[in-house]
């Protein structure tokens, strides 16, 4: 299958690496054009870590140039930060074609957004836009030229926009991510994106640490019990909006990430002592700029807290840490993150959001 990778990060480079070695033709783009010229000078080589020890592995296609990534290809994997959304679907918007399928592992309802931002860039294209509820590596980057794979996703939640396309799109992907499972529609699959879970916890309670060490590992040392509590209230917030709008288990309570005896949750069982144990995410955390704020609180979270403001669902501990995350980086993410209100969706009642969410855009 011919797959278009799109971005530069972690999740980018650990797809372009895994699905080249499935045996996909791989096209990875990348915004970075220093990234690009030091791949191709290689060969497009990227060494592959993982418990199968080291490989290199050699991209077909590693370029700047995004329509020549995206065109003719099946399936548009994009793992890159929600945040990143809407620039690369103005970028890619007039080279998609009637039968692709773009995937965004996860999304925070990224497939509306896309959707939305490639039809008011003019394409009547007929696309079919689908998020998970997690990347599919827990991965890291080893330098330029390496990256290590501590885990693959065992269970892939995933969502389609528009419904109406979900057989399609969940039979594209599946030959790329054999692990998808139906999660139904778009809103559904955003509400299970574990991110804005179990990230916003992390940074917002860890913020001391964070700022006095050079490197701190917010999975190990900074998973304490209080923050722990924390987190499974907030979980139990998002499983009672998911509730509250009628969607079914499984929920993939994060409990089970971890506990290793627990029922399988997204990365299956001892995830998290991988992912710890690997000391790949003992790292230098800018704390008003990385991912886990600007994506997962702003975005991720911010969603969750309209969504369940809209829905008549209470969270208080989704606002309290919304809150927090705003005054620790000096902004209002309830006013100007990720939400329904700034998607221009919540005032849309229940059945209009149904018809949007089965339907698509018209």
């Amino acid at each position: 299958m011919d797959i278009a990778v799109l971005g530069g990060g972690n999740g980018a480079h650990a797809a372009a690496a895994d699905l080249t070695e499935a045996g996909h033709r791989v096209r990875f783009w990348r915004r970075d054009t220093g990234g690009v010229a030091a791949l191709n000078r290689t060969g497009n080589r990227l060494t592959l870590k993982d418990h199968r020890g080291e490989r290199p592995v050699e991209i077909a296609v590693v370029t700047g140039d995004i329509g020549a990534a995206v065109r003719g290809a099946d399936l548009v994997v994009c793992p890159a930060p929600a945040f990143a959304h809407e620039a690369i679907a103005a970028r890619m918007a007039e080279h998609v074609a009637d039968g692709q399928v773009v995937f965004l592992p996860p999304g925070t309802f990224g497939s509306y957004v896309m959707a939305r931002v490639v039809r008011d860039r003019g394409s009547r294209a007929r696309v079919a836009f689908a998020e998970a509820g997690t990347l599919p590596y827990l991965t890291r980057r080893h330098g330029e030229g390496t990256i290590a794979v501590t885990t693959r996703a065992t269970r892939l939640p995933t969502g389609v926009f528009p419904l109406a396309e979900k057989e399609r799109a969940l039979t594209v992907i599946r030959q790329a991510y054999p692990s998808v499972e139906n999660a139904g529609d778009a809103l559904s699959a955003a509400l299970l994106n574990a991110g804005p879970i179990i990230h916003p916890p992390l940074i917002t309670m860890n913020a001391g640490p964070i700022e006095h060490f050079d490197h701190w590992d917010i999975h190990d040392e900074g998973t304490t019990p209080a923050i722990r509590r924390v987190t499974d209230a907030l979980d139990a917030e998002r499983i009672a909006v998911r509730a509250a709008l009628g969607y079914g288990a499984p929920h993939f309570p994060l409990r089970d990430h971890y506990d290793a005896a627990g029922d399988e949750w997204m990365y299956g069982n001892l995830a998290h002592e991988r992912l710890v144990q690997s000391g790949d995410w003992r790292e230098r955390l800018v704390l008003t700029e990385h991912r886990y704020m600007r994506e997962d609180v702003a975005c991720g979270l911010a969603f969750l807290v309209s969504v369940a403001e809209w829905a008549g669902a209470a969270a208080p501990v989704a606002r309290a840490l919304l809150t927090i995350g705003s005054a620790i980086c000096g902004e209002d993410f309830r006013a100007d993150g990720r939400t329904l209100e700034g998607l221009r969706l919540a005032r849309l009642d229940r059945a209009a959001m149904r018809r949007l969410l089965a339907d698509g855009l018209q």
